[in-house]
């Protein structure tokens, strides 16, 4: 299961669709082991571009959540509140991030390996359900293969497919008329096709959390035959 809020309040706590910039920057903060409030490392990982796969929609859901005794705001009795907490579930994403400082993106990998804190894809009562990244060689292919020197645009129309499912990978190997997979990639504010996102993260300090727009564009790529692989030794 997975949560990427986008517009959160203290009773609806929403999913988008894809990962969020911020999510993605938390989840690679949580392994670097950063602190809330070292700024300087979190610019640092905001900069990088990012673009997403949607390698298998999923589900989205909602539960409700009733918290008893909250104070009341007058101070004078408690009271009962419901929230509505919205999350994916099944969902399957490849996220692909690029700079151009190699070390970096080498510092990132080893932490994803290693992670410094425990994991959570955008709420901490979701953790990842396998590794996020192998060392390059990998026995089924669902997962992120690592590092490569690849653009983020052809990792995205080239890396193996996520799909762990083998009666769906077998049925889109059969067809001939496969949907596109959807993709959501950073870009140039001034792309005709642009649209902004209010998810740079500038501050996770609890009481001042600042975000930043970024502009992103909507596409496809096509689900080849290439792709629906049982084993690859390309990377990401």
């Amino acid at each position: 299961m997975q949560s990427w809020g986008t517009r959160s309040r203290a009773s609806i706590r929403d999913t988008g669709r894809e990962p969020t910039k911020s999510g993605v920057v938390g989840l690679l903060a949580a392994a670097r082991g950063v602190p809330r409030e070292d700024t300087a490392a979190l610019v640092e990982l905001s900069g990088l571009r990012m673009g997403v796969r949607v390698d298998r929609e999923g589900i989205l859901e909602r539960d409700y959540h009733v918290t008893q005794n909250v104070p009341t705001t007058t101070g004078g009795g408690h009271r009962t509140t419901l929230s509505h907490r919205y999350y994916l579930a099944d969902a399957v994403f490849l996220v692909v991030l690029e700079c151009d400082d190699p070390d970096q993106l080498d510092r990132i990998h080893q932490a994803l390996l290693a992670p410094v804190w425990p994991l959570f894809l955008g709420r901490r009562a979701f953790p990842p359900a396998r590794p996020l990244v192998t060392n390059g060689h990998h026995e089924q292919a669902h997962t992120g293969l690592g590092l490569t020197e690849q653009p983020l645009d052809g990792v995205l129309a080239t890396h193996p497919w996520l799909e762990d499912r083998a009666e769906v990978r077998a049925a889109e190997r059969a067809r001939t008329d496969r949907d596109p997979l959807r993709t959501v990639v950073e870009c140039d504010p001034a792309d005709p096709a642009a649209e902004l996102r209010m998810d740079v993260p500038l501050s996770f300090v609890s009481d001042d959390r600042r975000y930043a727009a970024r502009a992103v564009r909507a596409g496809t790529v096509p689900l080849t035959a290439d792709l629906i692989t049982e084993k690859d030794d390309s990377c990401t």
